[in-house]
């Protein structure tokens, strides 16, 4: 129950800086935050200015939430998440998700960086989420359930929506974009996986694996939001293939792949039927 006020408290703070109702909400992840200066008419506000709302700890990320006009689409925009290894428990990565839907967001797009198990999978390209296995050891679902917020037992059959799957891989091939799709595997880090965990993850059926997305997916679904999920792989991590990592290189190469990824949502936005 207190969940339920804590988010009522965020949401009325986030009127007083607009009363703008978004109808899509946007999680931009590591090297993927460019996307918010083609927002139009944009306020943005401050985590810290938010009851509640944790506070980003990672460099790459910068800590506000923008909510304007994108591609004729009304957004809330997250530039910055939360992640278990910084300390922050499930309730509290997921929390901006409980604001962004209750502010009025049906639909979730939430992004990352992830490294690419698949051997078809190389750094810079774009893998669209089918699906996801959770190794994190834990969902933000545990404890008391609050009928408000969603249900006790929700089921995450299509948990990546498949209409908006479908929009995105037409997008793709109208741009000539290469857009894999891949079931994304999600761990706690922040140290990255051994050999042996990766040779593991892709005998289990990932084609990716990151530090993210997943306790998003999971809370946006309970409150009955659809998601669609893009990952951008940023290094190679074939087990007889992978090598040492750079993390500021992991980095960059998120960076690089920004502009495709901008242009590949913008255009869902733009065709994105409510």
């Amino acid at each position: 129950m207190e969940l339920y006020t804590q988010i009522q408290a965020a949401v009325k703070t986030v009127r007083h800086f607009t009363k703008v109702k978004p109808e899509v909400a946007i999680i931009l992840g590591t090297g993927l935050g460019a996307l918010v200066k083609d927002i139009k008419n944009a306020k943005k506000i401050p985590y810290e200015k938010i009851p509640h709302f944790p506070l980003s700890t990672v460099e790459s990320h910068a800590g506000q939430l923008i909510i304007g006009d994108l591609m004729g689409k009304r957004v809330v925009a997250m530039q910055g998440r939360f992640h278990r290894y910084e300390g922050y428990d499930f309730q509290q990565i997921t929390f901006p998700v409980r604001v962004m839907q209750a502010l009025g967001a049906k639909i979730l797009f939430v992004f990352s960086a992830c490294g690419g198990i698949n051997r078809d999978f190389y750094p810079g390209d774009l893998a669209l989420l089918s699906d996801h296995i959770n190794l994190m050891g834990e969902t933000p679902l545990v404890g008391l359930n609050d009928d408000r917020l969603g249900p006790r037992f929700p089921d995450l059959y299509n948990a990546y929506n498949d209409k908006l799957q479908a929009l995105a891989l037409d997008v793709a091939k109208d741009q000539k974009l290469t857009l894999h799709r891949a079931v994304y595997a999600a761990l706690t880090g922040p140290c990255l996986e051994t050999v042996a965990e990766y040779r593991f993850l892709q005998i289990i059926g990932a084609d990716c694996v990151g530090m993210s997305t997943v306790p998003e997916v999971i809370v946006a679904r309970h409150a009955g939001m659809r998601v669609m999920g893009i990952a951008v792989v940023t290094d190679r991590c074939v087990p007889d293939q992978v090598g040492p990592a750079d993390i500021q290189e992991i980095i960059r190469a998120a960076m690089a792949a920004e502009p495709q990824l901008t242009k590949l949502v913008k255009e869902v936005l733009r065709r994105l039927k409510n």
